[in-house]
């Protein structure tokens, strides 16, 4: 029994899932949204959330931390371009927007994006 875990499995391995969530949020940083499933969006809006706070506290330390977790091009993007927008802003930086299910396996499909 899964009592009082959180997160979603995806159907994969610890690395393969974290490996999954750092391209998603990749994406999401450099093009400003992304189109995915449900599950995934969900996973995503979460950890995208939690790096922009870190990245509106400009410092060395968090820096180093979202350093760790993406490319510099994006880290840089990240705390030069988008966390700045939301200084005002307390948490609900993303968007999530039901289109419809996918046509081959039925799966829904939502377009997650920066608000």
């Amino acid at each position: 029994m899964r009592k009082r875990n959180s997160g979603r499995i995806l159907s994969r391995p610890k690395n393969q899932r974290q490996a999954l969530l750092k391209s998603l949020a990749t994406s999401l940083f450099l093009h400003g949204k992304i189109k995915t499933t449900e599950a995934k969006a969900k996973e995503l809006r979460s950890s995208a959330e939690k790096l922009i706070t870190r990245a509106k506290n400009n410092t060395i330390a968090n820096k180093r931390v979202v350093g760790s977790l993406l490319s510099p091009k994006v880290t840089k993007k990240l705390f030069e371009e988008i966390a700045p927008k939301y200084l005002q802003r307390n948490g609900g930086y993303t968007r999530i927007m039901k289109i419809g299910p996918r046509q081959s396996d039925g799966a829904k499909i939502v377009i997650i994006e920066l608000i």
